[in-house]
């Protein structure tokens, strides 16, 4: 709905709180979110500690933790000094998901129960066959879900509501923007003929004022070989224009770098970045587009092996979403990769993955079962860290005969925790006494 409905039906309801109770069996959700463990968060990482005991003469409650509460719950809630809302604070502090329970528990326990509404305005895609694979792993000793990003063909679903419903989640314009426009029009109507960039979408990842630490050794590496590779596009371009006295010359670090989406599909980086041209002695700031090579290629003559559709590397694979949150896949020698494949339905098979790295050696190999019904498969091989730095090939094989193969660049680090790292030269001694030399050897030097 609009936001004049939405300011409309709060003014009826202003002294009512719309919290989502999870349901009847308290038992299986205390269980569930672990409400009965205790958790500390230390070092980005949530840790589970042990068991403990839910207080006795509480009703504990909980469900989502997206809600609409009243000012005076709100207040009550900070600035209430009573046994329930200090208790239920010091219970919470060490509890997974606080959020999901504490209100809930509060309200329905207080003298504000009366005033709860078992609807928090909103719906949410959850798709649990995707959205539980316990794939957060790394930083908490649990396991939960996570609600989908809405697509168009969950469109009817805005529709069919039966409840007042004026939010919904989740939305993603990297994932899908396709659903945003779908809504607008439904809301407000088409937008007029002609209208620009409906189907673009630029997301900003870095500015300047983030400063380089937001950046990994990868991605600062990388923007600025993206800087360089448009200052020397712009020269040659100069040059075949007559221009043969320009030269640009890289000044700092990149100013900006944004992600152009459009049709739900990442094109490429847009980098900002200053540079001195040195015809004129004159700082400018550039831009330059970067977009990425298509590098998965069906084996030739094709084989008549026919559920591949696709296969990609990267990291940050998102198993809720089937997509790589490292648009571009910027890897360095440090990254463990990730193989995907994307599948048509068919028959139960085995194919064989085959890794080789930039010297043509196969760095790891392994069969996977592809079942009848499977639409992606994700692996990451157990690879030897450093990688070697170059343009690596996974090859795909059935019965040992090639169906298709994709590259992927592993770059070489400039810098070392935001350091650049420089070349310097020494002389060495060595060889046997008989034939003695001086050689000049060549080493990368880590600035600390």
């Amino acid at each position: 709905m609009t936001n004049d409905q939405l300011v409309a039906f709060l003014s009826r309801y202003r002294d009512m709180n719309f919290l989502k109770s999870h349901g009847r069996d308290n038992a299986r959700f205390i269980r569930k979110q672990g409400l009965d463990r205790l958790f500390l968060e230390c070092d980005a990482h949530m840790w589970r500690l042990g068991d403990r005991r839910i207080p006795e003469g509480i009703a504990v409650d909980g469900g989502s933790d997206w809600f609409l509460l009243n000012r005076k719950f709100v207040e009550y809630v900070t600035f209430s000094t009573d046994d329930l809302v200090t208790k239920m604070k010091q219970f919470y502090s060490y509890t997974l998901l606080p959020a999901e329970s504490f209100f809930h528990t509060v309200l329905e326990n207080s003298p504000h129960c009366d005033t709860m509404v078992d609807n928090n305005l909103r719906i949410t895609n959850w798709n649990r066959k995707l959205g539980c694979k316990c794939q957060y792993k790394h930083i908490v000793d649990w396991c939960g879900c996570s609600p989908n990003d809405f697509k168009p063909q969950d469109f009817h679903r805005f529709q069919q509501t039966a409840r007042p419903t004026f939010f919904a989640r989740k939305f993603e314009a990297v994932v899908n923007q396709e659903i945003i426009g779908q809504l607008d029009y439904y809301l407000y109507g088409n937008y007029p003929a002609g209208t620009p960039g409906l189907r673009s979408y630029w997301e900003n990842v870095y500015d300047e004022p983030d400063g380089i630490h937001s950046l990994s050794d990868v991605t600062l590496t990388l923007y600025h070989s993206f800087s360089r590779l448009g200052l020397r596009r712009a020269e040659l371009l100069l040059h075949d224009a007559g221009e043969n006295s320009c030269r640009y010359y890289p000044m700092g670090h990149p100013a900006s770098v944004h992600l152009y989406f459009l049709a739900d599909r990442f094109q490429g980086f847009l980098i900002k970045h200053h540079a001195t041209n040195l015809a004129v002695s004159k700082l400018e700031t550039l831009e330059t587009w970067v977009m990425p090579k298509k590098v998965f290629k069906i084996a030739s003559p094709p084989s008549d092996f026919g559920r591949l559709q696709f296969s990609e590397v990267g990291t940050d694979w998102d198993a809720k979403e089937r997509l790589f949150r490292n648009f571009g896949g910027l890897l360095g020698p440090m990254d463990e990769p990730v193989g995907m494949q994307k599948w048509g339905k068919g028959p139960n098979v085995t194919v064989t993955v085959v890794w080789v790295d930039p010297v043509n050696i196969i760095a790891a190999t392994y069969d996977i079962l592809i079942e009848s019904t499977a639409e992606f498969t994700h692996y990451k091989p157990p690879l030897n860290l450093p990688l070697r730095p170059g343009v690596w090939t996974v090859k795909i094989l059935h019965h040992w005969v090639p169906v298709a193969e994709t590259k992927f660049l592993v770059a070489p680090l400039t810098f070392s925790n935001r350091q650049p790292i420089k070349l310097v030269s020494f002389i060495v001694w060595f060889a046997p006494p008989q034939n003695r030399a001086w050689h000049l050897i060549n080493l990368y030097q880590i600035n600390k």
